[in-house]
């Protein structure tokens, strides 16, 4: 596909942002790299480490995902194991922003999240497909509880700021038109003997038949007004009980119209196998996760330690790094092993004295921008005036989507929404503005589907992952070719020091990357210190 003039078809830099739009960033990147295929995890179960070689330490350095995986399950095989955290918290991107919560972004800007209890924003991931078994299973083993993520809400809004006068439409109007057109469309091909060489007389039947219901035709095989139609895309007024209980037929969008309208793309978003359900969310917010890890690790993590130098030798790894909470203080600690699972964005500024290889491909990587904001509201308006309970609604605004909550139903108190979450250019122009400008233009964007928003709007909470003192991006954008020439190189054991993490696996910007990361590294680690203890 090469992009076209508007009116030629379906651009690759459409089809590419509308990804975006409707399934995030890295629905996106996914598709980018590898359109038509699906990010499955490959977790096969944890690795049996067995014994450690005794007295063998461990240093790990970032307790996000990846490394509290390595750090539970070094542990239990009897490492010695220390982590290092540069955040107040652990959890890295896998973070919940609730009331009382205060988050200070490069530039010093800092925002205090005045949510109400209960309520809370996931600046990070935000929903775990069904087949990514290694995080799913660490939910399980830490009592982490599971409720559903609604990805695809077909009473939920489709928007396009340039099609019918932008006004937004339902996602089942948009699907049952689309569906119904091609459907009559196929029909007549079939029923006019057009496909005499490639189907039998019974198997067009049975296609037509197919066809008819797949479609909602009527008995002559028509996508019009009526009963049929009406059933996929919605009444002009519902059935129901007594003398006004007779409905009204609503009135398909016209074929031309509806292709004009682009609003079609979003459609398959609910069909890409990362997005396909069930997906699952912790209650409480993704941040149970890393909440859960930390319970678990207790004092094996060090808080407010930023890494600042990382050097190896023969016999091991020493680093130092900087207390935060005591600015200038200095500290220094020394382990046979170290898995380092910062950021490459960040660990390309740290001196490290490792092979050309790995820092050539440290400083190749570079990371997607992307902005999240969260928007509370002094009532849940979506649900009491639009009927709309959880999922999304997706917009060609810069805000992208808005995403309902999947829990809370029919709360009488306030509510958050998930009010824009930019990738790509869009974000870099809203990293670019202040918080209370972001939320100012969310507001003023997302006011264009749902008119309640000026009356109704609280309060609000951005995060800007380019500002974000311990990431400075959201996840690595890896290209083929540079997976060709630097993946390996980053993988490989370094002398002592092994790197894990999203950016060191083929599932991109998810936690299972993180955590299949995370074994492999381990796994690959407990060989080489058994190796080391029959040497010595």
């Amino acid at each position: 596909m090469q992009d076209g003039e508007p009116g030629s078809g379906m651009t690759r830099r459409q089809l590419l942002r509308m990804i975006g739009v409707s399934g995030g960033s890295a629905a996106m990147y996914q598709a980018m790299t590898s359109l038509g295929l699906a990010a499955e995890s490959n977790f096969n179960g944890v690795p049996d480490l067995g014994a450690a070689p005794k007295g063998t330490s461990v240093l790990i350095l970032g307790a996000g995902i990846a490394g509290m995986v390595a750090a539970f399950e070094l542990r239990k095989a009897g490492y010695s194991v220390q982590v290092l955290e540069y955040n107040a918290r652990a959890g890295g991107r896998n973070w919940s922003l609730r009331g009382g919560d205060s988050y200070t972004e490069l530039g010093g800007e800092t925002q205090h999240c005045g949510f109400d209890p209960g309520l809370y924003i996931n600046p990070g991931p935000w929903r775990l497909p069904y087949h990514h078994r290694g995080i799913l299973g660490y939910c399980k083993q830490l009592g982490v509880p599971l409720e559903t993520f609604v990805q695809i809400n077909y009473n939920a809004w489709i928007h396009g700021s340039k099609a019918f006068g932008g006004k937004p439409q339902r996602y089942r109007t948009i699907r049952a038109d689309y569906h119904g057109h091609i459907g009559e469309l196929l029909a007549k091909a079939t029923s006019t003997g057009k496909l005499d060489a490639e189907l039998t007389h019974e198997d067009q039947q049975k296609l037509l038949a197919s066809l008819q219901w797949w479609g909602a035709l009527d008995k002559n095989y028509k996508f019009k007004k009526g009963s049929e139609s009406s059933d996929r895309r919605g009444f002009d007024r519902d059935p129901a009980g007594g003398l006004k209980g007779k409905p009204e037929l609503s009135t398909p969008i016209g074929l031309g119209d509806l292709l004009e309208s682009g609003l079609w793309q979003a459609l398959p978003i609910g069909d890409i196998y990362e997005l396909q359900q069930s997906l699952l969310q912790p209650v409480g917010g993704m941040g149970r996760i890393g909440e859960a890890f930390a319970r678990e690790l207790g004092s094996l993590i060090r808080y407010q330690a930023k890494v600042v130098d990382i050097h190896q030798d023969e016999t091991g790894v020493r680093v130092s790094f900087e207390d935060t909470g005591k600015p200038g203080s200095r500290h220094e600690v020394r382990a046979d092993w170290c898995v380092c699972t910062i950021p490459l964005s960040i660990l390309g500024e740290i001196p490290i004295n490792v092979g050309q290889p790995m820092a050539n491909a440290i400083a190749a990587v570079p990371y997607a921008s992307s902005v999240k904001i969260g928007l509370q509201f002094k009532r849940r308006f979506w649900e009491e005036d639009d009927q709309i309970f959880g999922g999304i609604s997706y917009t060609d605004l810069p805000i992208g989507n808005i995403s309902y909550p999947s829990h809370g139903y029919h709360g009488n108190g306030k509510g958050v929404l998930l009010g824009g979450y930019l990738y790509g250019p869009d974000a870099m122009r809203f990293t670019a503005m202040t918080p209370a400008q972001r939320i100012q233009a969310a507001v003023a964007q997302g006011s264009q589907i749902h008119p309640q928003y000026p009356a109704e709007f609280d309060n609000g909470i951005s995060v800007a992952w380019h500002r974000s003192p311990f990431t400075l991006g959201c996840f690595g954008m890896w290209t083929d070719a540079m997976r060709e020439q630097h993946y390996e190189n980053l993988c490989q054991f370094d002398g002592r020091i092994v790197l894990a993490g999203e950016h060191a696996s083929y599932l991109p910007a998810w936690q299972e990357g993180a955590v299949t990361s995370a074994l492999d590294a381990i796994d690959r680690l407990h060989r080489r210190a058994l190796e080391k203890g029959a040497r010595a």
